[in-house]
């Protein structure tokens, strides 16, 4: 049996809080961008970074319909340095899910989001551990979560935590170093 974890489930990890800045790189339809954004308002913004311009068009339809209004979204590159055109450590927490595995430039991605995490921020990371049905093989393209913890690891992160992400997923819960 195929078994996911809720969005909102893994966000608890981040400890989320009204006021802070989130950025959900990678952000697709939005499954973490939305829930994001209820838990940080009404203060906190969370910034949706996507390169595929119609799901972010898609995705702020929706929130203009759902009534969330502090989240942005951005069209921009996550896999180059300065692509999300963000502040260096602006974000107080960051989400990477389910796109380190299909990004050219793994390396480019995680540097991007160490620059834009604030010193001591979170990055809730949660990647594919294998494929299933439907899904084709993934395995070429998957990263196992020691290689993602060795990567992160040596470009600015610490290792916090591993969470429970579901039957073909794994979760990390990184802390970006302090400067």
């Amino acid at each position: 049996m195929i078994s996911f974890t809720k969005p909102e489930d893994n966000l608890k990890e981040l400890r989320l809080q009204d006021g802070m800045q989130v950025v959900d790189l990678g952000a697709g339809a939005g499954s973490y961008a939305k829930p994001s954004a209820r838990m940080v308002a009404p203060g906190g913004t969370v910034v949706a970074v996507e390169v595929q311009r119609e799901l972010l068009d898609r995705l702020k339809l929706e929130c203009e319909r759902e009534g969330i209004k502090n989240l942005e979204v951005i069209w921009a590159n996550i896999e180059k340095l300065g692509g999300t055109k963000l502040r260096d450590a602006s974000m107080d927490r960051a989400i990477l899910s389910n796109v380190l595995f299909q990004a050219d430039d793994q390396l480019g991605t995680i540097r991007e989001t160490a620059r834009i995490l604030k010193p001591e921020g979170l990055l809730l990371f949660i990647d594919w551990s294998d494929s299933f049905a439907g899904m084709g093989d993934l395995s070429p393209k998957l990263i196992s979560p020691t290689d993602a913890q060795n990567l992160f690891e040596s470009n600015g992160f610490v290792f916090e935590k591993k969470i429970e992400a579901g039957s073909h997923h794994y979760g990390i819960i990184f802390r970006r170093k302090g400067v």
